[in-house]
């Protein structure tokens, strides 16, 4: 008689063998472990390229927001100064319980979960889009987070399914899910408590930059003359709201200085050394103006531009409390963070309004933009003047000090190039028959802007209208009506400075010295 005994069939996959207990219980743990590791990832990312708003400080703000006076109120009379924490822990616990839901969602259906985390970023977008302080670097945060909790959770239940679907009950299958958790569980933990304290930090120079009260201009910027902002669909403003304005630096995480402590030091071939501090400067005659600063790095048409209304002391004065000596001919100034900038010394000395800005659009610095000071140089593209953070000032020599992007390739004194671009129409759109109407901005910083020309299909160049100019420092708005019928049209722009010299129109990319060449757009007409 034959006693042995068939082997029990396999299960299916992501059917609990006997034995196996509760896996919804781990589904739900691997959930919250994935969930977890995408929030403080975002935490962190936030913190690198986004200080002022993440995507858990978004959300926050949008309950505040959205919550009913009363129930403020009554949150302020239970938790008192505590009441930011509660919300923090009614939060953590609501996404535990939803990340919780997810991981049961998926170890049921697959991508069910997944559908659940992806709504997740989707809401977080949807908060820091609807924040003010937010800036565009901040918006993809929320998505890539979602991105890497759905990744995280696809694995964790992958690896939980080989574990219930294997035929041992502690065999290797067990260890590789529960190591897996595990490690999930470690990212979280430590991931939390070095987000937390970046975050944190973050949040108490926010909280101090909130409390920075501005003085008024000794000096004040000049009014915007009647007709400077065009009115013209697609065009974007004359004044580039702070949120908006371009961000390019080398700082992996954005520099938080205390205010309290910033100290500038003038040293190098001076006659004295000068120190000052964030009170000592706010309390000197400041003066406001219309900037428009550029990047070297923008692009024939490109956006990495912007024009605000800065508030700072002109270099100048500081520079000559310092008495720089003769031969010298460069001052370097240093960032937070130790990012270096050479300027001519010329440019730091002469009447051009070259500044320690504290201000920007009448509210103190963001932190991304330089918090507490940065420097503002007309006429010069930011990688040679446009210092953020900064620290000290060293007068030197171009012979004898170098600074960051020069050995880098790039040349070492950085003046702007006359340029212009068309932002409406925008390249490829299509439009109606008839008068199309061309716009755009020109600058050539501290130079001026005398014209700017159009031309369609490589044929006569047209003059077109320019709005009144700030100043020679700012960008002008322009715009051209033309009559076309039917077809595929190409538009050029090209501008003129003040001092004659026409646009380049020999294309160049943006190293050593700034792009040339005349931004070009096809515009498709219909009839």
């Amino acid at each position: 008689m034959n006693t042995s005994r068939a082997a029990p069939a396999a299960a299916p996959s992501g059917t609990p063998r006997p034995g196996r207990r509760r896996p919804q219980l781990w589904a739900a743990a691997s959930g919250v472990a994935a969930v977890g590791c995408g929030l403080v990832l975002g935490e962190l990312a936030a913190a690198l390229v986004s200080p002022s708003v993440s995507p858990v400080t978004a959300v926050g703000g949008a309950v505040i927001d959205a919550v009913p006076p009363g129930v403020k109120d009554w949150a302020v009379s239970l938790f008192g100064t505590a009441d930011k924490l509660a919300l923090l822990v009614g939060m953590s616990l609501v996404i535990a319980a939803v990340a919780a839901l997810a991981g049961v969602l998926e170890w049921r259906r697959r991508f069910a979960g997944l559908a659940v985390v992806a709504v997740f970023g989707l809401a977080g977008a949807a908060a820091v889009l609807g924040r003010a302080e937010a800036t565009p670097i901040a918006v993809p945060v929320p998505l890539l987070d979602a991105a890497a909790g759905m990744m995280l959770l696809g694995w964790l239940i992958r690896k939980l399914r080989d574990w219930q679907g294997s035929a041992e009950t502690e065999g290797p299958a067990r260890r590789r899910f529960l190591q897996s958790l595990g490690v999930a569980g470690a990212v979280v933990a430590v991931g939390g408590v070095l987000a937390s304290t970046v975050r944190g930090a973050a949040a108490a120079v926010a909280e101090l930059r909130g409390k920075v009260v501005l003085p008024g201009p000794a000096s004040g910027a000049p009014p915007l003359p009647a007709g400077a902002q065009l009115s013209l669909a697609g065009m974007g403003p004359l004044v580039t709201p702070n949120k908006d304005f371009y961000r390019i630096d080398t700082a992996l995480r954005v520099p938080l200085v205390d205010p309290r402590d910033w100290k500038l030091k003038v040293t190098g071939l001076v006659d004295r050394d000068v120190e000052l501090d964030f009170a000592a400067l706010l309390a000197k005659p400041l003066s406001e103006r219309y900037i428009t600063i550029a990047c070297v790095s923008n692009e024939v048409g490109g956006d990495l531009i912007g024009n605000a209304r800065w508030l700072g002391w002109p270099v100048r004065e500081l520079l000559a409390q310092a008495g720089p000596k003769p031969g010298a001919d460069m001052v370097l100034s240093r960032s937070a963070d130790g990012w270096t900038a050479g300027t001519p010394l010329e440019v730091l000395t002469d009447a051009r309004d070259a500044l320690l800005a504290v201000g920007m659009n009448g509210e103190p610095l963001p932190l991304e933009h330089g918090f507490p000071v940065r420097l503002v140089v007309p006429g010069l593209y930011g990688y040679v003047s446009a210092t953020k953070w900064v620290t000290e000032l060293k007068v030197t020599r171009f012979a004898d000090d170098v600074a960051y992007w020069t050995p880098r390739g790039w040349s070492a004194r950085g003046p702007i190039k006359t340029s212009s671009r068309i932002d409406v129409p925008r390249s490829g759109r299509s439009v109606g028959a008839g008068t199309v109407d061309f716009g755009g901005v020109a600058w050539a910083q501290h130079r001026g802007i005398a014209r700017v020309e159009v031309r369609i299909n490589r044929g006569d160049w047209k003059l077109a209208e320019l709005a009144p100019a700030i100043t020679t420092d700012t960008w002008r708005q322009w715009k051209l009506s033309l009559p076309l019928g039917p077809g595929q049209y190409e538009a050029q722009v090209r501008a003129t400075d003040l001092a004659g010299t026409v646009q380049v129109e020999e294309r160049a990319p943006a190293a050593p010295s700034g792009a040339t060449g005349y931004h070009t757009v096809t515009v498709d007409v219909k009839s």
